[in-house]
């Protein structure tokens, strides 16, 4: 055992060589957000989508722009607004007069990098053409189906401050984003230097890094990565305490209204070991479930009207469920 764990480390220290040059080559256009760039890396690791969420000027958009360029791939930025229709996401089939049929015109989600900025704006009908994308991979138009390619991550921001003109995410859709990123403001310093880049005009351009076959790669590796029955068991007291407060001798079952799904289980060990991927370990330990648990529980616990009286939120509750939970 102790020979595959070495292997497996010599073999991450190998394939995570390009995670240093992505890294640099997104830090030449957003100071600071260290944090949000390392979960973006953490989704694009992973496969899985990630819901943004934060005031308006936090450099949101601008990550996920860049990530994208650092990256050999297509890339669509779609505005979503309440008057914005399925067709305008996906597609539609255009009549031909000439031969009579009808051809299908696909829409912008035919991309690797989809930003949907400001999803929480669009009506239900595009939410659903939109969770097809994000489940299955698929896009149907007409009576034809078609599969997008790989990469496909959605990456999305919303507002938490604005009500007007909004639609809260159904829950079922929430529960597809592997990540729900809280991103806060910058430090001083940064925020210096992030005024002395734009009011320079000297905004950097950046060109790709590495490609889709560097990813694929890294991805198996991921998935690889080594994991003890012990961890495994940490994971599964965390996600079932958001269920059954109560057989963890913790108080707090009136605060919970839902717990955590099954996808919580799944992809918090899928983000744990990106989490070690990234440190160059061919390992996970608890500290990487740590590190990734608020990120990927924070919108799978639904808290009661009673928690949101005493002013908690599912965070607040995640603490003292991460406080409590004994560390193998």
């Amino acid at each position: 055992m102790q020979y595959e764990i070495q292997a497996l480390n010599e073999r991450v220290e190998r394939e995570s060589q390009f995670v240093p040059l992505l890294q640099k080559s997104i830090q030449r256009a957003i100071i600071g957000q260290r944090y949000l760039v390392d979960r973006l890396l953490i989704g694009i690791l992973c496969d899985g989508h990630v819901l943004i969420e934060g005031v308006p000027g936090l450099a949101k958009t601008l990550s996920v722009k860049t990530l994208a360029a650092s990256v050999d791939t297509t890339f669509r930025r779609i505005q979503f607004t309440p008057d914005l229709l399925p067709a305008d996401l996906v597609g539609t089939e255009v009549y031909n007069p000439r031969d009579h049929s009808f051809t299908a015109k696909k829409g912008p989600i035919f991309a690797n990098f989809i930003l949907a900025d400001e999803i929480n704006r669009a009506p239900a009908k595009v939410q659903s053409a939109l969770l097809e994308c994000m489940q299955e991979r698929q896009v149907t138009i007409g009576d034809k189906t078609y599969p997008l390619e790989f990469p496909f991550l959605v990456l999305a921001t919303q507002n938490p401050i604005e009500q007007e003109g909004t639609y809260p995410l159904p829950e079922a859709q929430v529960d597809r984003f592997m990540l729900k990123l809280k991103v806060t403001y910058p430090a001083r310093e940064e925020e210096k230097q992030i005024m002395e880049m734009v009011t320079g005009g000297d905004m950097p351009t950046i060109d790709p890094v590495i490609n889709p076959a560097v990813l694929k790669t890294a991805q198996q590796t991921v998935r690889e990565i080594y994991m003890d029955e012990k961890v495994k068991n940490y994971i599964l007291d965390v996600v079932f305490a958001t269920r059954d407060p109560e057989a963890f001798k913790l108080p707090i079952k009136h605060l919970i209204a839902y717990g955590g799904s099954p996808r919580a289980t799944i992809f918090l060990a899928q983000s744990a070991r990106a989490h070690a991927f990234l440190r160059g370990r061919g390992y996970v330990t608890p500290d990487d479930v740590k590190a990734v648990g608020y990120d990927v529980l924070r919108h799978r616990v639904i808290v009661t009207y009673e928690a949101e009286a005493e002013g908690l939120d599912s965070e607040a509750v995640l603490k003292q469920i991460f406080d409590s939970i004994e560390v193998p």
